[in-house]
């Protein structure tokens, strides 16, 4: 079945199948209620006891991301973060952890703070350079995270290459997929063990939930551990977040394509400004990692980033004067966003005060371009 298809099909109900009361909607209903009630003899109807436990608007969710992902389980929560905490609270006190030198603040926070006294140890490295990663896993090694594209400055690792040197040495790989998400990128596919989303981003795509959501591949090790995480701990997505989630899934194929155009069309626009010290995005055939993204991915997304000659006042500067990007965090929304990304990460977190993040939203392509012209003028 083609990705446009499941994207508009998973998770709902088969075709003649009619929920409770013989009702056949076609959008699913939400389903509120924090307790279920039970069945004379005891049982529970469906099977649902407590919507901490589970939800019908949550076990819809998860099962369309797995399907998506091409994983035999998803397990949702209230944000990515979230998501990767319950990961690394399936791993044990001494065992070590590799990870992306560039990778998303909130992460590399979470291993550095919380993890490291949990008795984590963490090796950063350059993804990119498949040496440093092989010289880095250790006998200790469980679990390499890769991200790619990497946020803010959109490297690309070798997600089949990383897998096969952490699978060598028995350890698991873990995917964020987020910005590409898996209309562009299938990493369990080519390898990965877990994947991880935002949900809040492009799979939710209209800035109006927060969730976050770990798909597994059949026979992985952690998933009961993961799902273990997210029932007790009680970080879990409300049912109408799931169902927002759920709702946006079937455009998702035709948002993320319409946004990887034009982020393209900006990012070309951005490389010839002599305003702009550097353009990252991965479309760019002068991008280190152009070559390895055309191979796993089929676009290059919707996100970029870019350097304004000068610092940190004269990026400031550009985004306080564009007109129709808003100056806001987050990604994958239908408007365009543009951030300086070094003020909200942590001193020292190694983005350039240069740098301006951006997300591309639906807007004509040529309305963006205009608009970053007259802001970088």
């Amino acid at each position: 079945m083609t990705i446009e298809t499941l994207a508009v099909h998973a998770g709902h109900p088969a075709k003649g199948v009619a929920a409770d009361g013989g009702v056949q909607p076609v959008a699913p209903a939400i389903i509120l209620s924090s307790t279920f009630q039970r069945n004379p003899d005891g049982s529970y109807p469906g099977g649902y006891l407590y919507s901490q436990i589970n939800n019908p608007n949550r076990a819809a969710l998860e099962s369309a991301m797995a399907a998506l992902e091409g994983g035999s389980d998803g397990i949702a929560f209230a944000s990515g973060s979230a998501a990767m905490m319950a990961v690394l609270q399936s791993l044990q006190p001494g065992d070590h952890v590799l990870a992306p030198l560039a990778m998303y603040y909130g992460s590399r926070t979470m291993l550095n703070g919380i993890f490291q006294r949990w008795g984590l140890r963490t090796t950063y490295v350059p993804m990119d350079d498949l040496e440093r990663v092989r010289q880095a896993i250790t006998p200790a090694t469980r679990l390499v995270i890769t991200e790619t594209p990497s946020n803010p400055t959109l490297r690309i690792t070798d997600i089949g290459a990383v897998c096969g040197i952490a699978h060598a040495a028995g350890a698991l790989v873990l995917c964020d997929n987020t910005w590409a998400t898996p209309i562009l990128q299938r990493p369990i596919a080519l390898g990965a063990d877990l994947v991880l989303h935002s949900t809040t981003k492009y799979i939710g795509g209209h800035s109006d939930l927060t969730g976050g959501c770990i798909v597994a591949r059949a026979g992985c090790p952690l998933t009961e551990s993961i799902r273990q995480c997210q029932v007790v701990g009680g970080a879990v997505p409300s049912p109408f977040d799931c169902w927002l989630a759920l709702r946006s899934i079937p455009t998702l194929p035709l948002r993320v394509r319409a946004q990887s155009a034009g982020a393209a069309a900006v990012a070309n626009f951005l490389q010839q400004h002599p305003c702009v010290a550097a353009t990252h995005y991965p479309g760019l055939g002068a991008h280190p990692g152009h070559q390895v993204a055309a191979s796993q991915m089929e676009l290059f997304g919707g996100m970029l980033s870019f350097e304004v000659e000068g610092g940190r006042a004269d990026a400031l500067a550009v985004a306080a004067r564009t007109r129709l990007f808003t100056r806001a965090t987050s990604l994958g929304g239908v408007e365009s966003l543009i951030e300086h990304r070094a003020s909200i990460e942590p001193p020292n977190s190694g983005t350039p005060e240069s740098l301006l993040r951006v997300s591309v939203g639906l807007e004509h392509p040529d309305d963006l371009i205009a608009d970053l012209k007259q802001a970088l003028e």
